[in-house]
């Protein structure tokens, strides 16, 4: 069974064909000039119906590098990364965008699994490195902080939330930080993202439970990065995300 067949095993039965949605490909950057060496060439850009970047003020080439290779670039307005992933679907003029981090560490072609999820009814769909076929750069370590902290995330999230949800058989999505994704543009703004903080890849699988919106995951695997350090430090990430979850309890659907 293909990885795409995995993924796709917890669709509820009777949802439309929609094979023919229309569906962007966004890549967010911010001074990844080398991943996007990596990366740029690898995707099928010819499969998508539009393709453009939201940069977050590269200083190293990286605008330069994109727009030599045809590809338009939006400065971001607003700081921040719930921001930057509104202003992404701002610019979004189709049905659905695939968001992609060029960072050199997840096969650009996994794009294609992330817009088939798309196109065969989900509302979310989430590169997962958590499920089978998938692989997080910590797996094989004696001690991994960061997966075991994403996985706490998402049963927390589908012990609060997925309990009440209006999705029959809405499957459990485990990786809740993974930021390579995409999602139904009209989805996306009917879940309210809130347009400060670093919420939004966890509050887009809280909401989208809430909302009663399909989400699901696909198979993504993770390699180190190859250049560069993350730009969300663990514990200050981690810290903020638990106050996001207390705020959320709060919070009317």
């Amino acid at each position: 069974m293909s990885a795409i067949a995995v993924a796709a095993t917890s669709m509820i039965e009777g949802k439309p064909d929609v094979k023919s949605l229309r569906v962007s490909l966004c890549m967010l950057v911010w001074n990844e000039l080398e991943g996007c060496k990596l990366d740029v060439p690898g995707l099928p850009l010819e499969q998508f119906d539009e393709v453009y970047a939201v940069d977050g003020g590269s200083k190293d080439g990286t605008v330069a590098y994109l727009e030599g290779r045809g590809i338009k670039v939006h400065a971001q307005q607003k700081r921040g990364y719930n921001a930057a992933i509104i202003e992404c679907f701002e610019h979004c003029t189709t049905d659905a965008m695939v968001l992609y981090h060029p960072k050199g560490s997840i096969d650009p072609k996994e794009v294609l699994l992330c817009k088939r999820m798309l196109s065969e009814g989900y509302d979310l769909a989430v590169g997962s490195r958590m499920m089978k076929g998938g692989h997080n750069e910590e797996d094989g370590k004696l001690l991994r902080p960061r997966k075991w902290f994403v996985r706490g995330l998402g049963l927390l999230g589908a012990v609060l939330w997925k309990r009440g949800s209006k999705t029959p058989g809405q499957p459990i999505v485990w990786d809740v930080l993974h930021g390579f994704r995409g999602m139904r543009r009209e989805k996306f703004f009917a879940i309210e993202p809130l347009a400060t903080g670093l919420s939004m890849d966890l509050e887009m699988v809280v909401r989208s439970y809430r909302k009663g919106f399909l989400a699901g995951e696909f198979p993504s695997v993770e390699k180190p990065r190859p250049h560069g350090d993350t730009h969300f430090a663990a514990w200050p990430t981690g810290k903020k995300l638990l106050k996001y979850v207390w705020a959320e309890l709060g919070r009317k659907v």
